[in-house]
């Protein structure tokens, strides 16, 4: 996907002379493009439940929360944290959302807590975290899991979403005096990681992010009125 969208985004430029758009430029707004419309599904979805609740939203193929849930779910893994000591673990480097974390002996849901709430719990005699109730907080990239009876190795996964892998469009640097020609088979290369009916809506983000770089505000028009028409159809 990443070659056709980089050939209608170079096609945009270059109907009126607008100018060349490199390909680390391009990987450079690939990569936010990519990026704001990830973000975007998770306030879509949101929105989409908000309707659903106040029914005016379908069922069956009219059901766009579904398909939203299915895109996130693409990015969604579970893999066991590396314990950093004790009871403290280290978050995975690429997690965007965690959405739950498992004690792995027992099977157990670990609830998390707050900063600002883990000590007093601790020290309550009624609400102390066990291995049958146990919590965990973050700070920075580190887990703490209470009790602290909780420090194997392997005692904690978590299920999370994580970023979309950056894209890069790769193409063979050995033909320096020709033109870049589009090479999948380079060990960097990385596709768009959403669904291939976001190509237009990433086509629009990368022409704003190019109108902005060769300053020129009928390009930005032309991305920003293409998104406004994109968002009244939905």
């Amino acid at each position: 996907m990443i070659n056709s969208v980089r050939a209608t985004v170079l096609a945009i430029l270059n109907k009126n002379n607008y100018g060349y758009l490199s390909p680390s430029d391009f990987n450079l707004y690939a990569k936010q493009a990519q990026l704001e419309l990830f973000e975007n599904y998770f306030y879509d979805y949101n929105n989409q439940i908000n309707l659903e609740n106040a029914r005016r939203s379908g069922t069956d193929y009219a059901d766009i929360s579904k398909g939203q849930l299915e895109v996130i779910d693409l990015f969604s893994l579970t893999a066991n944290l590396t314990q950093l000591a004790n009871n403290t673990y280290t978050l995975p480097s690429n997690y965007y959302l965690i959405n739950k974390v498992i004690y792995a002996t027992g099977n157990v849901e670990v609830e998390r807590v707050n900063q600002s709430k883990i000590t007093m719990l601790n020290n309550s005699i009624l609400t102390a975290p066990s291995k049958d109730f146990p919590a965990y907080s973050t700070e920075g990239s580190t887990m703490t899991v209470y009790p602290t009876t909780i420090n194997g190795a392997t005692d904690i996964s978590c299920q999370y979403v994580r970023y979309p892998r950056d894209p890069k469009w790769t193409f063979n640097s050995a033909l320096q005096l020709q033109a870049p020609i589009f090479d999948s088979s380079v060990n960097d290369y990385q596709d768009f990681e959403l669904p291939l009916d976001n190509s237009n809506d990433l086509v629009i983000k990368i022409c704003q992010y190019a109108g902005v770089e060769i300053r020129e505000k009928m390009v930005v028009d032309f991305a920003t009125i293409e998104e406004q028409q994109n968002n009244t159809q939905q």
